[in-house]
């Protein structure tokens, strides 16, 4: 096969993703044990990836613009820690080169790839550089003239690897985030190949095929599509729809309505919910938001006008920052960071018009600036490096205040604390 002749089809693009899963399945242990990405780096993408992959289960799409778009908002969503927020944007990226395209060239797909450094270096703009992003810029300069000459993608990401290991010399082998980038050019190699060298992956089973011990992807599935819509129903029996709709949801809300019953609901499947949605009565109003991608978070009946959100790692942290005044928790930990999903899903709780984020780690930051990113003007940070901080900061808070106002006063009262 020649390079200009070459196309890469949406099962390659799936054989892609589920290598570099596998390629992850064997490193992230030894990338937890290195520094520079966080702590628990290897985990999180690990996590992130396996929201990822998921995306893909039972997905009847067959075209790699749509595959990619689709793994876009499962890497996007289930986004953990520092370095899975720069992964996720590099899949988003690469979505955004693919779009609208069944299959796609060498070159095509080369340039995609290139776009999704290109997301994933807007993520960390701190200096100094990131080693994980170091490293997506010399893998790019090194595949550069491969794309140009339209190689095929085997050869595309052979140049890029060979760009990457002359790039440890530089970084040193041991930098956790350097070695996310390298480990995921490798899995999509072999991913393409079909040389898969860890536990086996099946798309079609599911991923069943777990050693014991592994994080299991099924419980980083993610419903990044918000769906609402009104039945006209007087009749529709509020509690047994809402308990129905729960078990395909992350987040379900059935409230009554003049003629009927209005419907808010997260989940992964938007089309399986309207198909089942016309048998309940008339339907009117339907609106789906891909919330892995920038939108309006709509207030549905506020309660109030600013609420602080935060993270609390146990219940004594959780009783704590309630007697401090936070209205919105999401479980999490140094360990184990809250994904995006976590945190916007609290968001859509329409409890207040505006929200404040708090964060006391370091690791969450990513995730909370990815939230603000998705979720714009409605979102205000808070990133402190302490619990102490953070304490500081939630005294500050001030509920006359807007969400603008209330982020300048905490910051503030943060700094001091330091």
């Amino acid at each position: 096969m020649t390079g200009n002749r070459e196309v890469i089809t949406g099962s390659d693009f799936k054989r892609m993703v589920a290598g570099a899963y596998s390629e992850f399945l064997l490193e992230y242990e030894e990338i937890n044990r290195m520094s520079g990405a966080g702590t628990m780096p290897g985990t999180h993408v690990l996590r992130t990836i396996g929201a990822a992959v998921m995306a893909l289960k039972d997905t009847k799409e067959d075209s790699i613009g749509g595959l990619s778009r689709r793994v876009a908002a499962g890497a996007i969503f289930g986004a953990r820690g520092s370095a899975g927020v720069v992964l996720a944007q590099m899949f988003r990226g690469l979505g955004k080169g693919l779009l609208g395209k069944h299959n796609a060239t060498s070159s095509e797909f080369g340039k995609a790839f290139q776009y999704g450094i290109l997301y994933a270096q807007r993520v960390i703009p701190e200096k100094p550089e990131r080693p994980i992003i170091t490293m997506a810029k010399e893998v790019a300069k090194g595949a550069y003239h491969a794309v140009r000459a339209n190689k095929p993608i085997s050869e595309i990401l052979e140049t890029a690897i060979a760009a990457g290991e002359k790039a440890f010399v530089k970084i040193g082998e041991e930098d956790a985030g350097a070695r996310i980038m390298f480990a995921f050019l490798q899995g999509c190699l072999k991913g393409l190949d079909g040389n898969f060298v860890s536990p086996a992956v099946s798309l079609s089973l599911g991923l069943e095929a777990q050693q014991a011990g592994l994080p299991d992807p099924r419980n980083d599935v993610v419903r990044p599509y918000c769906v609402r819509f009104s039945v006209k129903n007087v009749q529709v029996d509020m509690k047994e729809l809402e308990a129905h709709l729960r078990e395909f949801s992350t987040f379900a809300l059935v409230e009554r309505a003049a003629t009927g019953v209005d419907v808010h609901l997260h989940t992964d499947h938007p089309g399986k919910v309207i198909e089942q949605a016309i048998g309940w009565g008339p339907l009117k109003g339907i609106h789906v938001t891909n919330m892995s991608e920038p939108h309006t978070l709509s207030a549905h009946d506020a309660i109030m006008k600013v609420a602080l959100l935060a993270v609390a790692e146990n219940k004594v942290q959780a009783k704590e920052m309630q007697d401090q005044g936070v209205q919105i928790l999401v479980t999490g930990s140094a360990m184990e960071s809250p994904s995006v999903a976590e945190l916007i899903n609290a968001a859509h709780s329409d409890l207040a018009d505006a929200y404040v984020l708090v964060a006391w780690n370091r690791d969450f930051w990513q995730a909370f600036r990815q939230v603000k990113r998705l979720l714009g003007e409605r979102i205000e940070l808070v990133l402190c490096e302490n619990k102490q901080q953070q304490a500081a900061a939630i005294r500050a808070f001030d509920a006359n205040l807007t969400a603008v106002e209330n982020a300048i006063v905490m910051r503030e009262a943060a700094e001091e604390a330091k």
